[in-house]
């Protein structure tokens, strides 16, 4: 991010959503739109010209769709963030998107202040996973999930006892500033630990650990 600006591309087939969500992020000072896209070809076009911070990507688009359009844009550019849009919050498709490297999903029929909530917290490295919806997204993210993987349980062995705690709030959706509330430390402290958990689990970000913990066995979400 340049001089703490999150630089947005939203990519949709529709020009009303493009244009709504262009003006709302607009209104922030934090937050600016430098380019739309109008299918999954033309984002990831746009992507290697305008290299954003985030990019709303809409799931269901012309040309490519936004899960094979998401997984080109983090095949070459892992450190852009993705967050998709959907129209329902457990849409089938919301588990490929995050399969293909998104950070999270964003119902289409959010309120500007959540827009750029979610934006922020993309943008900020968090996976956006409302609250209500995290544990069943995750748990059946985590179900259908087929990829090889060491065993679980001697991987969460290598985590400290801070680090296992921490881990285990990130699957119940907590952010960053809410975990340090919790646990009564620095947000800065939080991120430390956040970036060790990562590492020695091998995990690309706090989607992927999320999941992990909950195909470990750390975390054990209600009904299943």
């Amino acid at each position: 991010m340049t001089s703490g600006t999150i630089r947005v591309l939203i990519a949709d087939d529709q020009q009303m959503v493009r244009q709504g969500f262009t003006v709302l992020l607009n209104t922030q000072p934090d937050i600016e739109v430098i380019g739309q896209a109008v299918d999954g070809l033309d984002a990831v076009a746009r992507v290697a010209d305008l290299a954003p911070d985030v990019v709303l990507m809409d799931i269901r688009m012309p040309e490519l769709g936004g899960i094979e359009a998401t997984r080109r844009i983090k095949g070459a550019t892992p450190e852009i963030k993705v967050l998709v849009l959907t129209t329902f919050d457990l849409d089938e498709y919301v588990y490929d998107a995050l399969r293909a490297g998104a950070s999270g999903f964003l119902l289409k029929d959010a309120s500007a202040e959540q827009l750029a909530d979610a934006v922020r917290v993309v943008a900020a490295g968090d996976a956006l996973l409302a609250p209500g919806v995290t544990r069943r997204l995750i748990a059946e993210f985590a179900r259908l999930d087929g990829t090889p993987r060491p065993p679980l349980k001697e991987r969460v062995g290598d985590l400290t006892e801070r680090e296992t705690e921490v881990l285990t709030l990130i699957a119940q959706g907590l952010s960053n500033a809410e975990i340090a509330q919790r646990l009564v430390v620095a947000e800065q402290t939080v991120k430390t630990h956040v970036g060790r958990i990562l590492v020695k689990l091998g995990l690309r970000d706090r989607t992927q650990a999320a999941v992990f913990a909950y195909e470990s066995g750390l975390v054990r979400p209600a009904g299943y």
